[in-house]
């Protein structure tokens, strides 16, 4: 059941991707429906990792540790440690205080590459838009 609740979260996050790539193709690409959906993108990847780390969390396979110890606890906790470890890998490089082990380093080095890569990707897009004008 959680392996389905996570495939539906991996399938979400490539149909995020999808939405923001047919935006891209558009003539006016630096326009507010743009920034819209980039920020929808952003938010799906958060909470769509956020999820993922969540259901390995519950489901006892430790991927983070959080003060030396792996992330225990009520399901709201390891929900909002798994929403703030997201968050922190997403848009920067991280604190510390929750540090990946096992498949969720491979999971965190994804999410990072998504979210350096992104910004990348909007800003050559816009330089190229306004080139062709």
């Amino acid at each position: 059941m959680q392996i389905l609740f996570a495939l539906c979260v991996a399938i979400c996050i490539f149909m995020s991707f999808k939405s923001v790539i047919v935006v891209c193709f558009q003539k006016n690409f630096l326009s507010f429906e743009t920034v819209v959906m980039i920020t929808y993108l952003y938010l799906s990847l958060l909470i769509g990792f956020g999820m993922i780390y969540l259901i390995l969390i519950q489901s006892q396979v430790h991927v983070l540790f959080e003060a030396g110890v792996p992330v225990s606890g009520g399901y709201f906790h390891n929900l909002g440690t798994a929403i703030y470890f997201s968050a922190v890998t997403l848009f920067s490089v991280g604190y510390g205080d929750v540090v990946p082990v096992g498949y969720g380093r491979l999971l965190a080095i994804a999410e990072a590459l998504i979210g350096y890569i992104l910004p990348a990707v909007f800003v050559a897009r816009t330089v190229i838009g306004i080139e062709k004008q």
